[in-house]
């Protein structure tokens, strides 16, 4: 069994309304606030930071469309754009359950939504991500998940089976999107868990 791994939110730390408070503190006076940013700035990964994602806007001209659109200044989300690689920390314990897997010999690929800035500094800083044979970054792909076009992609590019395929990722949509593709899937929740439903 093929085993592929999403990044932020399974491999990486990745909480934006943390991130928002810590950077934006002055624009997050509560927990209500902080969502409603994140949804302003990240419009569900789609618009202009799905843009980014795929690899189709730089960093510059996107800091400059959020504040047109948002209403916060241009340092601003600069400093968004910015912030984020220091936010996605490894986590631990999908670390452990990543070197658990590899020891086994299971073939580990990632499939990860993620602008290619922050592929080169991920690529750049975690030795661990030498343990997958291979992976799809959507800005390198220009294809984001939940596309039927990226699922395709990555195995065709890699010649895995579908079936003999389980896929990590938090978000539901993208868990759907795979067992669409004829791929298996978990929705992560926590590493214990998906080590448990990887078990079964």
């Amino acid at each position: 069994m093929t085993v592929v791994f999403d990044f932020a939110g399974v491999l990486f730390h990745w909480k934006p309304p943390e991130l928002l408070a810590r950077l934006l503190p002055h624009r997050v006076p509560d927990e209500a606030a902080a969502h409603r940013l994140v949804d302003d700035i990240f419009q569900g990964y789609t618009g202009d930071w799905g843009d980014f994602d795929r690899g189709t806007v730089e960093p510059g001209p996107l800091a400059e469309r959020i504040a047109r659109r948002t209403g916060l200044s241009v340092d601003e989300t600069r400093r968004v754009i910015e912030g984020v690689p220091a936010e996605l920390a490894p986590i631990p314990q999908t670390v452990a359950l990543l070197r658990e897997l590899h020891a086994t010999g299971r073939p580990l690929y990632f499939l990860s939504n993620m602008p290619e800035p922050y592929a080169q500094h991920l690529e750049a800083t975690h030795d661990f991500l030498g343990l997958f044979r291979g992976g799809v970054f959507s800005a390198r792909a220009g294809l984001c998940k939940p596309e039927p076009a990226i699922f395709a992609h990555c195995a065709a590019r890699f010649g895995f089976d579908p079936a003999q395929t389980v896929f990590l990722d938090d978000v539901a949509h993208n868990v759907a999107a795979a067992r669409e593709a004829g791929w298996q899937a978990i929705q992560f929740l926590d590493a214990a868990q998906c080590r448990r439903e990887l078990s079964a």
